[in-house]
């Protein structure tokens, strides 16, 4: 099983707003098979945490206008690692030093990449 053209939509919408918002390095991972949680994983940086504010802001709102809110967030008062899960997609936004730290795409570099169509993007770990 792999992740719904929903979820991919979702990924996909959230990924342009994070890139309308000069995020960093972004790509998301279809962990469909792996968790029964979530579908997608969609991963982003920035280089201080006043910008991972406004990349989290920049996708909640455009989130919202498809009449989606998160289920849950965290990490929004340190502005270092916030979380916004869509059930279906986890949002990361991560500063770029706990990016490097904590390596998400390392943990996950067996499950499939998902196309963002983003016209700078290139899957993580050249799959898909």
């Amino acid at each position: 099983m792999s992740a719904t053209e929903s979820s991919m939509s979702i990924a996909r919408t959230a990924a342009k707003a994070a890139s309308d918002k000069l995020a960093d390095d972004i790509v998301a991972i279809d962990v469909s098979e792996r968790l029964a949680i979530t579908d997608i994983f969609l991963i982003a940086s920035a280089s201080n945490e006043r910008q991972v504010n406004a990349i989290v802001d920049g996708v909640e709102e455009e989130l919202a206008k498809e009449g989606l809110k998160p289920v849950r967030r965290e990490g929004r008062s340190e502005g270092r690692w916030v979380l916004l899960d869509y059930a279906t997609v986890v949002v990361h936004v991560q500063h770029e030093e706990d990016r490097v730290f904590y390596a998400l795409e390392r943990l996950w570099k067996d499950c499939p990449s998902v196309d963002l169509l983003l016209p700078d993007s290139k899957p993580a770990s050249g799959q898909e």
